[in-house]
């Protein structure tokens, strides 16, 4: 896979006929569902996955989502899906930004705001700031 270069993250997917609207592009929402996919994704590759979280109590959650669609996506297309992540006191904003793979055209691009929540409780997730300190900006 040809990569765009100064991400944390990349990873490459490709649309399902049935994420198309009646316009024959993709839906907006399957957009959110590609971002979803990448963070978990990579908070897999990282060694700290949703499910191994989950079992320790803790559990990131969305707090905010802003989106900006650029090019849509049709059938056929792949795209490269990208993130990196960075930490503002108690949030983790996710820069992710999707790309279509055959001419890096930019998709859409967006940020993502997590907070982490401790056994239920809202802390200020410094478990997710050790667990993804290399990648921390």
């Amino acid at each position: 896979m040809d990569t765009i270069g100064g991400y944390d993250f990349e990873m490459l997917m490709s649309v399902r006929d049935y994420e198309l609207d009646v316009q024959g592009i993709v839906n907006n929402a399957n957009y959110l569902h590609y971002m979803e996919h990448t963070r978990h994704a990579f908070c897999r590759d990282a060694g700290f996955s949703f499910d191994a979280m989950h079992s320790r109590g803790i559990d990131p959650v969305l707090r905010k989502v802003e989106i900006e669609y650029l090019t849509p996506l049709v059938s056929g297309d792949d795209m490269i899906s990208c993130l990196s992540m960075r930490r503002e006191g108690p949030r983790f904003i996710f820069r992710q930004d999707i790309y279509r793979a055959v001419d890096k055209e930019p998709v859409c691009r967006a940020n993502i705001t997590v907070v982490c929540l401790e056994n239920g409780r809202l802390t200020r997730g410094d478990i997710l700031a050790e667990a993804f300190e290399k990648y921390l900006k």
